[in-house]
């Protein structure tokens, strides 16, 4: 990955987007794609859509969502301590002894997520499941009215963000899930300037999808294009302790993951696929036997319907601090849905037959 594609995905990884409070990474995906879209614009609900040659035919609208999972601020018992609630799907196992960041309107301060040492639980509580109600952040000051000077409630909490890149061409940051499917649609864009493209292209870095796929809801229905194809990421499984029986075998650095089954339109996986082979681009195949909890789902079946597609990067450890994804994936799939893109045109037919 050259230099400017990358920074351009450390700064969005690198930038706090909870579900409701993701304008600071829309600002940089704004800014970024001002020189490759002919135009950008903002909704009422937050979607940044980016558009190539929006006259054209069909309408095309890649979708991939930039708010990440997080914390709310919901109580501040008199010790200073704050108790909070989940932004999306949270597993409370693995908060315990995470540094955080809160995200307030004086600016980010740090604390940490704690819990009664090992040392001081009951012997019946060791291995129960962890609670959100028995955990707490501490910012190391002591004293609710000293605390609400530099907090508030319903100030938004993420883990920790940074980004590193080690091992064979892998990142691994919070947020992967999915801030990468924004770099991988507006990166598709950005390839797609170069070629004469006969649809119209709508690249949208839509809002919390965490929460129940909103802004890809509200997105679709303005642009209101013929095709959707969502870009997220899916579970790899070549680690240990995954039964591959009921989850697939999905292989970091495999290539992106094109979704086949009921949320899927037969052209449109048709398409990906017969493109992957015909520029050798690397891809693993997803069964997806129902609706799949992706922007894919709310494109599916919004106005009269549309031609949904699924794409998936490759994820270790999802909704956890230490998410990971391969380099090379993200490329691929980029590079998958420029050239798909590029074979779309107004004879195209996406009428299951």
């Amino acid at each position: 990955m050259t230099k400017e594609p990358f920074e351009f995905l450390k700064s969005i990884e690198e930038t706090p987007s909870p579900s409701g409070f993701e304008q600071p990474v829309q600002r940089i995906v704004r800014r970024r794609m001002k020189k490759y879209a002919d135009h950008i614009q903002t909704d009422v609900h937050g979607n940044v859509i980016a558009s190539l040659n929006s006259k054209g035919k069909p309408r095309v609208m890649l979708a991939g969502h930039c708010d990440q999972i997080g914390l709310m601020i919901k109580y501040i018992d008199d010790d200073g301590y704050l108790f909070v609630v989940p932004i999306g799907g949270l597993d409370p196992t693995v908060l315990p002894g995470t540094r955080v960041t809160i995200h307030t309107q004086n600016g980010p301060l740090e604390g940490v997520i704690g819990r009664r040492p090992v040392h001081l639980l009951k012997p019946e509580e060791r291995g129960a499941k962890v609670e959100m109600r028995e955990l707490w952040v501490d910012i190391g000051i002591r004293g609710r009215k000293e605390v609400e000077k530099k907090v508030a409630l319903a100030d938004p909490i993420t883990f920790r963000l940074g980004l590193e890149r080690f091992g064979d061409n892998m990142i691994t940051s919070p947020g992967l899930d999915n801030k990468i499917g924004v770099f991988v649609v507006m990166e598709a864009l950005r390839m797609a300037k170069a070629r004469r493209l006969q649809c119209a292209l709508f690249s949208v870095s839509t809002v919390q999808e965490e929460i129940g796929l909103r802004g890809a809801t509200t997105a679709c229905f303005g642009i209101e294009p013929q095709v959707g194809i969502a870009v997220d990421v899916t579970h790899a499984t070549d680690y240990p302790d995954i039964d591959k029986r009921s989850f697939g075998s999905v292989k970091m650095g495999g290539g992106p993951c094109i979704a086949v089954g009921a949320n899927i339109n037969p052209t449109v996986a048709d398409l990906l696929i017969s493109t992957a082979k015909a520029k050798k681009i690397p891809y693993q195949i997803e069964a997806e036997p129902r609706g799949t909890g992706t922007d894919a789902n709310a494109m599916q079946i919004s106005r009269s319907g549309v031609a949904a597609g699924l794409v998936s990067v490759p994820n270790r450890y999802m909704h956890t601090q230490v998410e990971m994804v391969s380099l090379t994936d993200l490329e691929n799939t980029a590079r998958l849905l420029c050239e798909t893109v590029a074979r779309i045109t107004p004879k195209t037919d996406f009428i299951p037959s």
